[in-house]
């Protein structure tokens, strides 16, 4: 594994490399960091495994906010364009997989299938974001504990992980990412999209119900959504065996593999 440092606009990003054959690209969710998808990636030593922290998050520089969906899939697209990647999977978590709709909608030519897992097109009314922007600003991410861990809803062992990562996180990136959340609406330009896509969502999550993350997948004709028994918002740490086998599946189905 190689680990590289990407200038984009405004921000240095963390990306790791490893691995040949087709590639896959995983990108993490709200307050997390590139290192979820390890029990994942591992399972597939046959692909080319890209993983980067977003900004504000991980080992990635901390520029300050807002930032705006824009921003987001403009920063994957500058990691692909940096591997010179062709014909990926991109594979999303929460926001990620709302950034992996983003840029299949701006940059079609670098995607061969996309992964949306716990995502929606859009999550929720931009009020409530905005308020826990302005809360983490002023009082941290800790006291917000609570309600983040309710809304995922996650066994007790994920959940003491998820908040090992939350302990880590820059309140200024996590507060400048849930703006970007706030103003994200593709219902309308992922509906026309045409590619391979997966949609995955634990039965347990409360943040993103899989009413709704299914609702998001069935916009796109052609589409596979699969439940996960027993995961909450992060089946890539809770479930990684029953994500891998989702993916690994799909993946010989469009002959990703």
């Amino acid at each position: 594994m190689t680990s590289h440092q990407i200038d984009v606009k405004g921000a240095t990003l963390n990306a790791t490399d490893t691995g040949t054959g087709p590639t896959l690209v995983f990108c993490h969710g709200l307050g997390l960091n590139g290192d979820i998808w390890h029990d994942v990636a591992g399972r597939f030593p046959d692909h080319r495994i890209i993983t980067y922290d977003l900004r504000g998050h991980g080992a990635s520089s901390v520029p300050d906010g807002p930032y705006t969906m824009g921003m987001m899939i403009s920063d994957a697209e500058a990691v692909c364009d940096y591997f010179n990647l062709k014909d990926v999977c991109f594979i999303g978590l929460s926001v990620g997989g709302m950034i992996a709709q983003g840029l299949a909608v701006k940059r079609l030519d670098l995607m061969r299938a996309m992964v949306m897992c716990s995502s929606s097109a859009k999550n929720g009314q931009p009020g409530p974001w905005i308020e826990r922007a302005a809360r983490a600003r002023t009082e941290g991410i800790a006291p917000m504990y609570p309600d983040i861990f309710a809304r995922w809803n996650e066994d007790e062992a994920t959940t003491a992980l998820a908040q090992s990562y939350l302990e880590r996180v820059n309140p200024e990136g996590y507060a400048a990412m849930c703006e970007a959340i706030a103003g994200t609406d593709f219902y309308t330009p992922t509906s026309g999209l045409r590619l391979p896509t997966l949609g995955l969502c634990g039965d347990r999550d409360r943040g993103t119900p899989p009413d709704l993350v299914r609702e998001t997948t069935d916009l796109i004709p052609g589409s596979t959504f699969q439940l996960i028994k027993g995961a909450g918002h992060l089946p890539p740490m809770s479930k990684p065996n029953d994500v891998a086998e989702h993916l690994m599946n799909f993946l010989v189905q469009i002959g990703h593999i």
